[in-house]
């Protein structure tokens, strides 16, 4: 005699859960994306010119006081980017801030890069340069 386990609560029968897999691939595809496309891409809580929190708002203040051209995604107005920005960088909070593809950290690691000069260093060697005026 076969016998198969019941299906777990809230999954239909012989189904992993297709459609949360292919979500996943598709945000992490999504995510990818936009790293490859923009040079130094900042995940937040709102935009540039409308942070909803204060970590992101000190991490676009940063990126503006730097003067380098940078690129944001608002995980507020998506649930799927919100969590699977954090399932992409295995990182736990926002904001998320990404250098030619490399995850760089949140608001403490970006801050304390910022005072001590790593941050303008990195950017520089990675060829990050200030919008011209």
């Amino acid at each position: 005699v076969h016998r198969t386990d019941p299906p777990e609560p809230g999954q239909a029968a012989g189904h992993q859960n297709e459609e949360s897999i292919i979500m996943a691939e598709t945000i992490t595809q999504q995510i990818q994306a936009q790293i490859d496309a923009n040079p130094v891409m900042l995940y937040m809580k709102g935009d540039a010119t409308f942070p909803q929190c204060g970590f992101s708002a000190r991490v676009v203040q940063i990126l503006k006081h730097l003067g380098v051209p940078f690129k944001t995604a608002n995980v507020l107005e998506d649930p799927a980017l919100r969590q699977g920005i954090k399932d992409f960088s295995n990182w736990p909070t926002v904001p998320q801030l990404y250098v030619k593809g490399e995850f760089i950290g949140g608001c403490d690691i970006v801050t304390e890069m910022y005072q001590s000069g790593e941050l303008q260093k990195l950017l520089a060697e990675k060829g990050i340069v200030a919008a011209s005026a």
